[in-house]
C-alpha cells in the first residue's frame, strides 16, 4: 500500500513562493507518475502538473506554466512543487497523487492520494 504525505503549505503574500513536498512510502516500485492537483472551495479539483517516475518528463497546466515547476528526489522518494509568483487565485488545498499510468492530467487517472495541504495567498 502506497502512502503519500504532503507538506509545505501555508500563508504567503501575493508574489511570494512556496515549495510543497510529497513524500511516498510503502510499495513505491509500482509508481510511475506523481501529480499535483488543487481544489478551491466550491470548485472542482484542478490539474496542476505531473512528473514521470524518472523525472525526465513533466506536464504543467497552462494556468501555472512559467510559475510552477515539478521535480523529484529519488533518494528521498519525494516530489516537489515549486510555486513562484503566487497569486490569490492560487489559494486552494493542494493534493499529491500517484499512478502507474503515463503522465495523466485527469484526476481519474490517479489511484492514490495524499491528504492535502492548504495554500493561502493573500493580496
Amino acid at each position: 500500500q502506497v502512502q503519500l504525505v504532503e507538506s509545505g503549505g501555508g500563508l504567503v503574500q501575493a508574489g511570494g513562493s512556496l515549495r510543497l513536498s510529497c513524500a511516498a512510502s510503502g510499495r513505491t516500485f509500482s509508481l510511475y507518475s506523481r501529480g499535483w492537483f488543487r481544489q478551491a472551495p466550491g470548485k472542482e479539483r484542478e490539474f496542476v502538473g505531473t512528473i514521470d517516475w524518472l523525472g525526465r518528463s513533466t506536464v504543467i497546466a497552462d494556468s501555472v506554466k512559467g510559475r510552477f515547476t515539478i521535480s523529484r528526489d529519488f533518494a528521498k522518494n519525494t516530489v516537489y512543487l515549486q510555486m513562484n509568483s503566487l497569486k490569490p487565485e492560487d489559494s486552494a488545498v493542494y493534493y499529491c497523487a500517484a499512478t502507474n499510468l503515463q503522465l495523466p492530467t485527469s484526476a481519474s487517472g490517479y489511484s492514490t492520494w495524499g491528504q492535502g495541504t492548504q495554500v493561502t495567498v493573500s493580496s
